[in-house]
């Protein structure tokens, strides 16, 4: 299907933009890793991207995933970057490498066992509604440190970093201080060396606002539109 979409020049702008935002910041674009969302973008559009140099896919449903997993040739990243259903989390065991989604308890328990039956360790980042949205997941910035606390010893899974979605906005000028906070509790927790706890990756920004959560400290950006079109 031709949608006259051109991939590999959208991902290329992309890239020049986020070099960019990490040079205004007085960062090495390099630092940043962009994963490329391909949620709705049917496999011979994902390979069109994968040539333009794309290494990381994230994906909101765990079905699509797993169809594209299999369909997607090369050596691919795999993020799972939407809600996550502790009745899933069998399915993407041994698939991603990165759950951004983390936001209870409940489902890390069951990443750390079904991990721990697997000999596997995940890799997760936990998922954090700083504008407190009640139509977003995520648990609130001041129980961070209480749920890392809570799961830092389980097995199976590490912790990796923060991750959150912030509020759209026509203007991402408005929503920059959701990047700022949650980049001072990455900071904070960070610093505090916890044990098995991997301050790694601090993953914000989308389409509209990536340039606005670079500045503010996002070193993994999670971008659909700006590469596929809307028309996905």
């Amino acid at each position: 299907m031709d949608t006259g979409v051109n991939i590999k020049e959208n991902i290329a702008a992309v890239r020049a933009r986020i070099a960019a935002a990490a040079q205004r910041a007085g960062r090495n674009p390099e630092d940043i890793t962009l994963v490329a969302v391909s949620k709705t973008v049917e496999p011979q559009r994902i390979i069109e991207a994968i040539d333009g140099g794309i290494t990381h896919l994230g994906e909101n449903r765990v079905q699509e995933l797993v169809k594209k997993y299999d369909a997607i040739p090369g050596r691919i990243q795999w993020h799972l970057i939407g809600h996550l259903q502790t009745n899933k989390v069998k399915y993407i065991i041994d698939k991603v490498s990165l759950v951004h989604s983390v936001d209870s308890i409940e489902l890390a328990k069951e990443i750390d066992r079904r991990a721990n039956r697997r000999g596997t360790v995940v890799n997760i980042l936990i998922q954090v509604n700083v504008a407190g949205e009640e139509t977003k997941f995520g648990i609130s910035p001041d129980q961070v440190e209480d749920m890392i606390e809570e799961i830092r010893s389980y097995p199976g899974i590490k912790v990796k970093g923060l991750m959150t979605i912030a509020p759209f906005a026509e203007n991402p000028e408005e929503i920059r201080y959701v990047f700022r906070e949650l980049n001072k509790k990455y900071i904070d927790i960070k610093r505090k060396n916890i044990d098995n706890i991997d301050m790694e990756y601090l993953s914000m920004g989308m389409s509209n606002d990536f340039e606005v959560a670079i500045e503010e400290g996002s070193n993994m950006v999670r971008i659909g539109t700006a590469i596929f079109g809307k028309n996905r």
